[in-house]
């Protein structure tokens, strides 16, 4: 995994690329409490519904995507955030291309 640097400023758009047909993955921090992930999304995919033993934030960098939480839909666009509970089923969606940042706390 590639590591990314320290006291660097950075542009997190500009860290992963849609790719057609695709999800782009890039871990930025990956700790015993909890991982920082940014994703690209493209239009039409998405995970399919799940748990997590953690607590999640998504926060979207840019373009539209569809939640849910534990069957209530949840529509996000560019700057929207949404935190995701332990233990409850989700899902998620591209309605457009889409990128986003997890952030996973472990505890």
């Amino acid at each position: 995994m590639e590591e990314t640097p320290m006291a660097q400023v950075m542009n997190l758009g500009g860290m992963v690329a849609y790719q057609e047909g695709s999800v782009v993955s890039r871990t930025l921090i990956d700790k015993k409490v909890g991982t920082v992930t940014l994703f690209a999304f493209a239009v039409g995919q998405g995970l399919s519904e799940h748990t997590a033993p953690f607590d999640a934030m998504v926060y979207l960098l840019d373009g539209e995507a569809d939640v849910s939480i534990s069957g209530k839909p949840y529509h996000l666009k560019n700057g929207d955030m949404l935190i995701m509970p332990a233990n409850k089923p989700h899902a998620l969606k591209a309605t457009r291309d889409f990128k986003m940042l997890l952030v996973m706390v472990r505890s």
